[in-house]
């Protein structure tokens, strides 16, 4: 039992050591462990109030764009109203033609032009019959330009104006009619070549910002879905981060507790045993001592104990007490009582003694092996239960660092996302007011395109047969010319 004892007190005090340095070493991953928490914990703070800001920075731009969607919508109102205003003063132009051209007719009129005759000086009668012969050719020419400027869909009639009043005057050249005619013709020429680029430009231009406003509002809308799962994901793991934290703490509350119970059931356990083989002790001194009077062969003697000193001179001291108390007792005793007769041992009750005190050390043995048992028993399971608590405390710590780098790459993610997604918003808007200001300057052309081509491909038109007009009639002059020529001659 001593050997067993000392084997169980050198695997107790192993253990306690075993336990005394994991305890050490789970105290300082502990201590780790919570500056680790509280340096993130700041850090959360930080990248929240980062968060806020980035929210208050995405108010302001998104309050700027309504602000220059109010712009853009004022300025279609605007600009609305200034193509009416044009059209008005386009109507104004075209009656201030309008009455020009009346009063040139009026001017070329027969009945003006007999009075025109009466005011010039004499001259040859073949000669005035040429001159009004040119007279009506320019006339004839002069309304197909005034006609072509009542239908032509142009701002400026400059050349036109030039083309009229050089068919106007007293003295009309038609080599220089004819020259404006040509200039006119190219520059219509040039102006249709000028709108055939222009609407290949802004069609282009619409198909490529219109595919570029579809591609970043695609971007925006897989920025804003990248962030809404990013921010669920990071609040996903701050729920389990916190779960495994609490999961840490109460485990090392278990370890504690059980901790604590484990030494509570060893002291208890030591308790027994000590009471145990005192209580052995006792019983089997009380059994030797009964068989040395009932059983003198089963009777073992106690070793022989050596005497103190104190022992030795108390003893000498008993002995000289009794010693001077028979010598001085001189009294007469008397006559001595009668025996009672002769002594008889209680074997039979001495033996039921015996078996009764057998039977409490074997209760004793039993007790004291079924506390081993269960000694043995709980400090195995103490013993699982601290690796198995520092197993998973091991994992559940690797579980919150891999968490709070995923949370960090989340927060990370989310950051980047909400600056790509500001950067987006600007380009998109930059991209709407692009193409607002390409309608502005596309619409009305490509609107227009066909009857514009059409105005001026009848305009051209117009001034070719003006022009033939003019050399038919720089022919008939030079054939009345010649005739004249000969008549004088």
């Amino acid at each position: 039992m001593e050997t067993e004892l000392a084997d169980i007190t050198s695997t107790e005090t192993s253990a306690k050591q075993t336990f005394d340095e994991l305890m050490a070493a789970k105290t300082k991953e502990v201590e780790a462990n919570t500056q680790a928490i509280e340096e993130k914990t700041v850090r959360v703070g930080n990248l929240g109030v980062e968060i806020e800001g980035m929210k208050n920075d995405l108010d302001d731009t998104q309050q700027q764009l309504l602000e220059d969607q109010d712009f853009l919508a004022n300025m279609d109102k605007n600009c609305a109203a200034k193509e009416k205003e044009w059209e008005v003063i386009c109507a104004a132009r075209s009656q201030e033609i309008l009455a020009i051209a009346e009063t040139i007719k009026i001017l070329n009129d027969d009945d003006a032009l007999e009075l025109f005759k009466k005011t010039l000086p004499a001259a040859d009668a073949s000669l005035v019959q040429v001159v009004g012969s040119n007279v009506h050719v320019a006339h004839k020419a002069l309304g197909m330009v005034q006609q072509m400027r009542k239908d032509a869909h142009k701002s400026d009639h400059t050349a036109l104006d030039l083309i009229a009043l050089a068919l106007t005057g007293k003295k009309v050249n038609f080599d220089k009619v004819m020259g404006l005619i040509d200039g006119l013709v190219s520059t219509l020429q040039n102006e249709q070549l000028d709108d055939e680029h222009k609407k290949e430009y802004c069609e282009k231009q619409f198909d490529f910002t219109d595919d570029k406003k579809k591609g970043l509002e695609q971007n925006l809308a897989d920025l804003e879905t990248t962030i809404e799962d990013t921010t669920e994901k990071i609040a996903t793991l701050t729920d389990e981060l916190k779960a495994l934290a609490e999961g840490i703490v109460a485990l090392d509350k278990e370890v504690k507790e059980s901790t604590e119970t484990r030494k509570e059931e060893h002291e208890e356990y030591t308790e027994l045993m000590a009471g145990n083989n005192a209580a052995k002790d006792l019983l089997g001194v009380a059994k030797n001592r009964m068989n040395k009077f009932y059983n003198p062969k089963l009777y073992k003697a106690p070793p022989k104990r050596e005497l103190s000193e104190e022992e030795r001179i108390s003893e000498n001291m008993g002995a000289s007490f009794v010693q001077i108390r028979s010598h001085t007792n001189k009294a007469d005793p008397g006559p001595p009582p009668e025996a009672p007769g002769g002594f008889e041992k209680k074997s039979e009750e001495s033996n039921g003694v015996l078996a009764m005190i057998d039977m409490i050390v074997a209760d004793l043995d039993k007790e004291t092996q079924e506390a081993e048992i269960m000694e043995t028993d709980a400090q195995k399971e103490y013993e699982t239960f601290m690796k198995d608590a520092a197993m998973k405390r091991v994992t559940d710590s690797k579980a919150i660092t891999d968490k709070e780098g995923a949370k960090a790459d989340g927060e990370a993610a989310v950051e980047a996302a909400k600056e790509e997604k500001l950067s987006k918003v600007k380009e998109l808007m930059a991209t709407e007011k692009y193409i607002a200001s390409l309608h502005l300057e596309c619409d009305w052309l490509i609107k227009n395109f066909d009857l514009r081509k059409e105005a001026r491909a009848g305009e051209i038109d117009s001034l070719k047969k003006a022009k033939a007009v003019l050399a038919g009639a720089d022919f008939s002059l030079m054939q009345k010319g010649s005739r004249s020529l000969r008549g004088t001659a």
